[in-house]
């Protein structure tokens, strides 16, 4: 595992821990919101992966990327599908997506070069 990916699920699994440590019953019932949401259903996972990275690429939160785009290459997502995805984030978000788009794009190059 590449060192941006490995620093990014070692961070977000300790801090979802710490989270749950003492979170109340409403961010319990966001974080289980969050998990089905994105489950098989009328769209396929693939679909709704490609979708939330959209919808983070716009919404510029990098962390939301990252997650997004390691589900995408869990779903495997190919590069050409990926490059897609990357267009209409920077057509629907503009210019301000760009530093964000240059992240991803360091991202999924290090999951690309990992072992699925």
């Amino acid at each position: 595992m590449g060192k941006l990916i490995e620093e990014f699920n070692d961070y977000r699994t300790k801090m979802n821990g710490r989270i749950m440590e003492t979170a109340n019953t409403n961010i319990k019932r966001f974080f289980a919101l969050d998990t089905t949401t994105y489950a098989d259903g009328a769209l396929n996972v693939k679909t709704k992966e490609m979708l939330g990275l959209v919808a983070s690429m716009v919404l510029r939160c990098d962390d939301c990327i990252k997650y997004h785009l390691e589900k995408c290459h869990d779903e495997g997502v190919n590069n050409a599908e990926i490059n897609e995805v990357f267009m209409i984030a920077n057509l629907v978000g503009g210019s301000i997506v760009i530093p964000h788009y240059r992240r991803a794009v360091e991202f999924w190059d290090e999951l690309g070069s990992c072992k699925s």
